[in-house]
């Protein structure tokens, strides 16, 4: 008899040994409420993750990881992207699949080489739906490094081949469909049954897959973001002036020690970026009065705006920085969460009459005195610091709710500039393993709370649901409004990143809820070759997070 645990509350027998995905479906009404109706598309097995096709022979504790879960969320994707992938190879053999970013709720890719029409991807998706309607097993098996590199030297995907030298693990994980071989470091789905929902539109250069929202019975709905798609496309310019096309390529460059030309240059260009806009600021004056510097979480506002202000400087013109933090609200006026703690990431715990009444003070002449926002006593202070708007000067204003038009409701548009700061992308693993854009910023923001927040990273990580939802909700909405975007991604970054983040994360008990993601996290890093901090300039954004910098913050 095998005795089977799940997540410590419900125990079932089992004569025989079963598949995970087959336990699902004998016990379908059981497993629905468990899990609220979300939809497993993995399992931790005794701390260990699996897919779905885990096969239970002994005495087990588990756990099933559903697609509301952000580790599920990334198995589902990246189930697509095999999938895609397939249909591609079965119907053009000639072209290779290139994913390369999230696109508000979807994917972005292209071919290599190739600019797809409308009746291309209308051949690809109803393939794809002809491949999930046959709902045909997924195979995974554990290979040598030597056994895979041969598999990919037959399919002559340079791309894994370059890849597989830096991998740490002494078995690669493969994932199969006859012929078909993926190198995927997450599990993926056990059969294409599971996938079918989603879209392809072209998008040209090259075309947008568009997947299913939580509930898997529904499309997302796409939202073009042209500033966010140019904001991309410059990236990938950066990337080829780096002459860097994915994760081996910067590996390459440690180790042939030429990666102080390459942080060099991915500095200068973060330079180059912040002038561009100090000049087009400059260009609107004097009608020009207040720049408003907004992003999620852990993107890099404050070392941007600090960047900004010299950049000004250099220009003549004198920067009044105000901060948005300063004109929250006692506790008493501010809503609480679902969680019962104050939702200081609603733009309703802001004094927007305050806000705005200084505001116009000061772009009318007058002077005054900023608050500043005791965070201890959750209390506004004197801070005795009067301020006044001359020629040749300007506001700079940063915070979350930086582009909320609610805000600064009171100024008119003219006299506003919006900047939307984020880490937008990265290096992706290889032509099919993508690293989500949210990952460096959950990574900057594991490192910097240890640093100097005193917070562990499991704190990082259990509050970092709730912080995605808060900017999904009032942040992300607001990013088309911006008259540019800046990204302060840093190619090398996650090599950086992996000496203070490692030890972090593998400090995480695999029996703890937080573990999925800080072992997905892990599995993404183990791919970057670690880099020394030692020639990260004292201005760099990522100074920020690991300490360092020049800037006080």
């Amino acid at each position: 008899m095998i005795n089977i645990e799940i997540r410590g509350a419900i125990k079932i027998q089992e004569e025989n040994p079963i598949q995970a995905k087959d336990l699902l479906t004998k016990y379908k009404e059981l497993f629905n409420e468990l899990l609220n109706g979300d939809h497993p598309v993995a399992i931790r097995v005794n701390g260990k993750i699996e897919d779905l096709n885990y096969l239970i022979q002994e005495d087990v504790r588990l756990d099933f990881l559903g697609v509301r879960n952000n580790f599920g969320r990334r198995v589902l994707e990246r189930s697509y992207i095999f999938l895609l992938n397939l249909a591609c190879e079965l119907d053009f053999p000639e072209h290779k699949v290139i994913v390369e970013h999230s696109y508000h709720k979807s994917l972005y890719g292209r071919f290599k080489n190739y600019v797809p029409k409308t009746k291309d991807l209308e051949i690809i998706e109803n393939k794809m739906r002809e491949l999930a309607e046959k709902d045909i097993p997924i195979e995974k098996i554990e290979v040598s490094r030597e056994e895979a590199l041969k598999i990919f030297e037959e399919r002559k995907e340079d791309d894994k081949i370059r890849l597989l030298k830096y991998i740490p693990f002494s078995k690669i994980q493969l994932y199969k469909i006859d012929n078909h071989y993926e190198y995927s470091y997450l599990p993926l789905v056990p059969s294409t049954g599971y996938l079918k929902v989603f879209s392809l539109k072209l998008y040209q250069p090259g075309f947008i897959l568009i997947l299913p929202e939580e509930d898997l019975s529904r499309l997302s709905e796409f939202k073009e973001i042209v500033k966010l798609f140019q904001a991309f496309y410059e990236y990938k310019n950066w990337l080829e002036i780096l002459g860097l096309v994915d994760t081996a390529s910067l590996n390459e460059s440690i180790e042939k020690g030429e990666i102080s030309d390459v942080i060099k240059v991915a500095e200068a260009l973060h330079e180059k970026k912040i002038a561009q806009i100090a000049d087009e600021i400059c260009s609107k004056l004097p009608d020009l009065k207040l720049v408003l510097i907004a992003g999620p979480s852990s993107a890099g506002k404050t070392t941007f705006s600090k960047r900004l202000q010299i950049q000004l400087k250099v220009n003549g013109i004198k920067p009044i920085v105000i901060e948005m933090d300063d004109y929250f609200l006692p506790p008493e006026y501010i809503e609480r969460d679902e969680f019962g703690n104050y939702d200081f990431d609603s733009p309703k715990a802001l004094d927007i009459p305050l806000l705005n009444r200084d505001l116009n003070i000061l772009m009318n002449g007058g002077e005054v005195e900023l608050p500043k926002y005791n965070f201890h006593k959750k209390r506004r202070e004197k801070s005795g610091r009067i301020v006044k708007l001359e020629d040749r000067s300007i506001i700079v204003m940063e915070g979350i709710h930086g582009l909320n038009p609610e805000i600064t409701r009171d100024v008119p548009g003219y006299m506003k500039y919006h900047i939307f700061v984020s880490a937008l992308t990265h290096l992706n693993l290889d032509n099919q393993n993508r690293v989500p854009t949210t990952d460096a910023r959950l990574m900057r923001r594991i490192v910097r709370d240890s640093i100097f927040r005193g917070y562990g990273v499991l704190d990082s990580i259990r509050q970092w649901p709730s912080v995605r939802k808060a900017e999904d909700l009032y942040i992300f909405p607001t990013q088309e409004r911006a008259d540019v975007m800046f990204n302060s991604a840093l190619v090398y970054e996650f090599s950086v990143l992996r000496n203070f983040a490692e030890p972090m994360l593998k400090a995480v008990p695999p029996y703890y809820p937080e573990y999925p993601e800080a072992k997905r996290i892990l599995d993404i890093l183990s791919h970057f070759l670690p880099l020394s901090p030692t020639e990260v300039p004292m201005t760099s954004i990522l100074r920020e997070f690991i300490g360092g910098s020049s800037f006080t913050y």
